[in-house]
């Protein structure tokens, strides 16, 4: 990864952001998940994106996806959205009922994204096929699955969380650690 954020168009990456998508991507491989070996086009959402499926498997299920951004502005929900250098690590879930408890006793930057208004499925018919409906706390939540769980400049001290809530959801694989080990 870091051989390939050397690359001139990546001149605009900050250092800080050099170091969160190297270590989450050392994280993720000791998980059972890569990133291919290539950086594609980021479409609407930025520059650059990092897609992380899992390894030597016939269908490759996402499970994260890192948005790299230079200067920009992204409209959602009728709102302009200003970015400048920045990234974005969004995380893809389904059956979060299943997962509830673990949500409501994490930490908040965690738990934000599940229960903040981003992503909020106003925008949808009736028959919205991508809503994802949920429960946090109480209280009912709908969103769209086009613009949920994201974590945008996502710190590295908070790497391990990021992929122990992907643990939580998509199972314990052996990370080639000991329990207790960092």
């Amino acid at each position: 990864m870091n051989e390939i954020l050397t690359e001139k168009r990546f001149d605009f990456v900050s250092d800080q952001n050099r170091k969160f998508i190297d270590e989450f991507t050392k994280e993720m491989e000791l998980f059972g998940y890569d990133f291919g070996g290539k950086i594609g086009s980021g479409y609407c959402w930025g520059n650059y994106m990092i897609i992380y499926s899992q390894k030597n498997a016939k269908s490759k299920k996402i499970i994260a996806r890192i948005f790299i951004r230079d200067e920009g502005i992204i409209i959602w929900g009728g709102k302009e959205n200003h970015y400048k250098n920045s990234i974005v690590l969004r995380l893809f879930f389904n059956g979060i009922d299943k997962h509830r408890e673990y949500i409501e006793n994490a930490a908040s930057f965690i738990k934000g994204p599940f229960v903040n208004e981003h992503g909020a499925c106003n925008h949808c018919k009736k028959d919205c096929h991508f809503r994802k409906v949920y429960t946090i706390g109480g209280k009912q939540f709908e969103k769209c699955s086009g613009a949920v769980f994201e974590y945008h400049n996502p710190k590295t001290e908070h790497i391990e969380d990021y992929v122990n809530i992907l643990k939580e959801f998509y199972g314990k694989k052996s990370s080639g650690k000991k329990q207790g080990e960092n």
